[in-house]
């Protein structure tokens, strides 16, 4: 009797172990915790990594490349004290905000992974099946009272946890495509330092700020648990946002969307890609190459432009943009590139993405007009 007792207590103590609720998110003021775990914004239970409870997960519109990584997005902010809409920017987000992007892959036979568009991440709000990906790292970017902290995690071989690797690190691994070829490369995760290069997009303050969480790039709808819904109206519903205007809200063309007209998906896919540093007071404002989607088709977008850039940087071609003429034209020769003072973007990839070279040129391939003494001219 006492046997079946002690069987039935044991039972019953497993029972509420498996059930109990995860602990709450932990906004931590200050430090570097070791373990992503600390944060208590995603979970690995079940098999799954899933975000916690109240985490939002969200995507973009046309995403930055990353070596065919797939992401999980997610956002995260203390009760009350929703972000400020703005129709150009990254919203601004209060002090406790915690933005999370986990990169992974889905696994190919043996320690490959796939190469795949990273379009459908199926259903977020049910998290990843850890039997099926291959976990590679988790950035966070976390709101304090002093400006943003970034901490890079990188997951462990069980993928039970990630560590901090304030460093960076590389693994090495091999991307297989539809038709079974494989490219073996150097997946690189970027040190704090690295990270600031991108993320400090203008030099006057130095100010660390997200670059993804933007109107135009969260206006697309998202399958959540109850629902697909648009992100915009789910942040506000969730109480992390405040301050959005009604009627029609800026949208960026999906990169990927061949119904899009293609100027308008070049330009998105400039704007995520390169315009964090080619952009008015950021790292590269020096060469006067401005590639967000908001400017002008014009000289600053490269058209006819003479590039800064001396030697094996521009492949001895002259002007960033030749209308009409991807060949000759310096911004896809340097895309297409994985040499060191030749590739763009300098940091973030160890391959080429072969899609977003060909949508560059066939955009300029359809430019019409010649360029004449570095002027663009219509024919």
């Amino acid at each position: 009797m006492r046997l079946r007792l002690a069987l039935v207590a044991v039972m019953l103590a497993a029972l509420a172990a498996c059930s109990r609720a995860p602990a709450p998110v932990s906004f931590i003021a200050d430090g570097r915790p070791e373990h992503l775990s600390d944060w208590h914004v995603l979970n690995v239970s079940g098999g799954r990594l899933a975000p916690n409870a109240g985490v939002l997960p969200y995507d973009l519109v046309t995403p930055l490349f990353s070596d065919y990584a797939h992401k999980l997005r997610t956002v995260w902010m203390p009760a009350g004290v929703p972000a400020t809409y703005s129709a150009e920017q990254a919203f601004d987000f209060p002090v406790g905000t915690i933005l999370s992007k986990t990169f992974y892959y889905p696994r190919a036979s043996g320690d490959a992974v796939l190469r795949t568009y990273d379009a459908e991440p199926g259903a977020p709000a049910a998290g990843l099946d850890l039997s099926r990906v291959r976990l590679v790292e988790t950035r966070l970017l976390v709101r304090r009272a002093d400006g943003w902290t970034v901490l890079p995690y990188v997951w462990n071989a069980e993928q039970s946890e990630a560590q901090l690797q304030r460093t960076g690190d590389e693994k090495a691994l091999e991307l297989v495509d539809a038709q079974g070829h494989g490219e073996k490369f150097t997946y690189v995760v970027p040190n704090e330092n690295q990270c600031a290069s991108c993320h400090v997009t203008n030099l006057r303050n130095g100010a660390f700020t997200p670059l993804g969480p933007k109107a135009r790039n969260l206006n697309r709808t998202l399958a959540y648990a109850d629902g697909p819904q648009n992100q915009i109206a789910r942040w506000v519903r969730a109480g992390f946002l405040t301050g959005v205007p009604a009627g029609d809200l800026p949208r960026a063309a999906d990169w990927h969307d061949a119904q899009a007209p293609l100027a308008d998906r070049a330009r998105s896919y400039l704007d995520v890609n390169c315009a964090h540093c080619h952009q008015t007071g950021g790292t590269a404002s020096n060469t006067s190459l401005r590639l967000d989607a908001l400017g002008p088709a014009d000289w600053s977008l490269g058209l006819c432009k003479p590039s800064v850039a001396a030697g094996k940087g521009t492949g001895d071609r002259i002007h960033d943009i030749v209308p009409g003429k991807p060949d000759d034209s310096i911004l896809p020769f340097r895309l297409a590139s994985t040499e060191g003072g030749v590739m763009m973007p300098e940091l973030g990839r160890s391959t080429v993405h072969q899609e977003g070279v060909q949508l560059i040129r066939d955009w300029i391939a359809a430019m019409p007009g010649h360029c004449q003494n570095d002027v663009p001219l219509k024919d």
